[in-house]
């Protein structure tokens, strides 16, 4: 290992940093991305094991707090509404994610001037439009052109089948006469760059055994290493250091064995999520940003932002093969997007069709809420659950709010005694009501579809898998963290690239939006190198 200067510092190797790297290597610069989890091996993941679902709960699982493994940080989530999920490792969250992967549609970056609330962003869909594009043939993006929600864009491939449980769904809208449409995933349905096509195996959320799935340390890295850039694992970032100046010039890390350890580099790029970039810059506290850095704006860990999701489950009298396909990619509906104030509240919902669960989380599920009992009738109501209950999730979009908050816990650290991310986050009255209609319309498509029963969950706490909006971008550096190409404010050559630099959220799923940022960013520093410090 050679600590020399670098001129690019990635701190991160998910979505975005990977995306970024890919990008940047280009420039014949010399690229370090420092990563705190491992590589991952497909052999090691849950559904190479009898015990997979008991595996996808424990060391798989999406929470740091349940996992708990060494490369985890813990996350003080007592005073939130909402769990969050995150996983690190080469890959990130990509690892263990659903590869549900709707763009933000073109209205989402104007809610102030369309429905006078949040903030418009500085930038548009059609700015980052080439680089869905981009994003989409890296990834290997299956879906169907036409979605009368979106610009005109053709996924590079076919859609993933809708699945029996999909199809009696979609039959539920057409009655109603609601808009539906078959998701665009991040999971390839042929052949596609060396890769093997989704065999439905089903449990996507712990690990694609067949690398279908994508996941950046199989899409991006491997291509960005072959350009000369570097991975290395097992780093923990503590803080990002500054000159004099108050310019950054590098970082402080724990290596793998615990060593502190300084890397310097020209230009210091932070792609670590909504709550690990606001947790990393307010801990970089100095002379020069004595509030943390980039913080002079205050808002550094504000208006945290996470999708609030209820789901409705539909029980169905026939068998619907619900474990044949990826669970969180069937399709989607777009009815109840925009604002409409006879609802009463601002903004909009989408609904993501869900497969079934299997057969151990649906005695789990069952038992939680008590449709399936203990001891007498047990057997009979699992099976009445089991294979016969498809979903909708309500994805409400969060309005962002200042006192949605991500602090530095007093107490509470991390296995090196980094200040561990405290979060304060409550749901609003607006996503209450906005949730509160979800559930009434997905229970009315289900019915529609021929479900007996429908049960819902009105808010999935351990929902919390998108992480907003904590160093927003904006050209006032009153209002905002970043700029419209996400260089900070205060510090020349710090710039952000992931979803904390959203100014609002949308009602879909961000990764594609935070990579298609990712690589706008890129260009950008690219275009605009030879005064990138002025």
């Amino acid at each position: 290992m050679s600590n020399e200067p670098v001129g690019v510092l990635i701190v991160g190797a998910g979505a975005s940093g990977a995306a970024f790297a890919w990008s940047m290597a280009e420039t014949g610069t010399s690229i370090l991305c420092l990563e705190q989890g491992p590589w991952m091996h497909q052999k090691d993941y849950p559904t190479n094991h009898l015990d997979w679902e008991s595996r996808a709960m424990g060391p798989f699982a999406t929470s740091p707090n349940v996992r708990n493994l060494p490369y985890d940080y813990p996350v003080n989530e007592e005073q939130s509404d909402i769990s969050p999920l995150m996983y690190n490792a080469v890959g990130g969250s990509t690892i263990l994610w659903a590869a549900h992967f709707p763009r933000l549609q073109p209205c989402d970056f104007r809610v102030k001037s369309d429905d006078g609330v949040a903030a418009d962003w500085p930038v548009d869909y059609a700015a980052l439009e080439p680089y869905f594009a981009v994003n989409d043939r890296m990834m290997g993006i299956a879906g169907l052109a036409g979605d009368p929600n979106y610009p005109y864009h053709e996924p590079p491939l076919p859609p993933l089948p809708l699945g029996r449980g999909g199809n009696l769904m979609a039959e539920g809208f057409e009655k109603l006469g609601w808009h539906w449409w078959p998701s665009e995933s991040a999971i390839i349905t042929r052949e596609y760059e060396g890769r093997a096509p989704c065999i439905n195996l089903g449990p996507c959320t712990s690990g694609c055994s067949q690398g279908a799935r994508a996941s950046t340390d199989i899409t991006y890295w491997p291509v960005a290493r072959r350009k000369g850039v570097e991975v290395r694992t097992g780093c923990r970032v503590k803080e990002v250091t500054v000159r004099p100046d108050g310019l950054a010039d590098g970082v402080l890390y724990y290596d793998a064995e615990g060593v502190l350890q300084e890397q310097k580099a020209e230009i210091v790029v932070l792609a670590c999520n909504g709550i690990g970039t606001p947790r990393l810059l307010l801990n970089s506290k100095s002379a020069q940003h004595p509030y943390g850095l980039a913080n002079s704006s205050g808002l550094v860990g504000k208006n945290l932002m996470f999708h609030p999701c209820a789901m409705v489950t539909g029980v169905f009298d026939e068998p619907l093969q619900g474990r044949r396909g990826p669970i969180g990619c069937s399709f989607w509906s777009h009815e109840f997007y925009r604002t409409d104030l006879e609802r009463g509240f601002v903004r909009g919902y989408s609904l993501q069709a869900r497969r079934g669960l299997g057969p151990a989380q649906t005695a789990l599920w069952g038992m939680s809420r008590g449709s399936i009992p203990w001891g007498e009738g047990h057997h009979e109501a699992y099976d009445r659950l089991y294979d016969h209950n498809a979903g909708l999730i309500v994805i409400g979009e969060d309005l962002p709010e200042e006192t949605n908050t991500v602090t530095l816990d007093p107490e509470l650290t991390d296995s090196h005694g980094i200040p561990a991310p405290k979060l304060n986050y409550r749901l609003s009255a607006n996503s209450r009501k906005m949730l509160d209609h979800g559930i009434e319309r997905a229970s009315e498509a289900l019915k529609a579809a021929g479900a007996v029963e429908t049960m819902a969950d009105p808010l999935m706490r351990g929902a919390g898998w998108h992480l907003l909006g904590t160093a927003r971008m904006g050209t006032d550096p009153k209002t905002s963290v970043v700029n419209e190409w996400g260089r900070a404010h205060d510090v020349k050559n710090l710039f952000i690239i992931d979803g904390s630099i959203f100014v609002t959220a949308g009602a879909v799923n961000p990764t594609s939006t935070i990579q298609a940022l990712a690589l706008y960013i890129a260009d950008r520093i690219k275009q605009n190198i030879e005064v990138l410090f002025e």
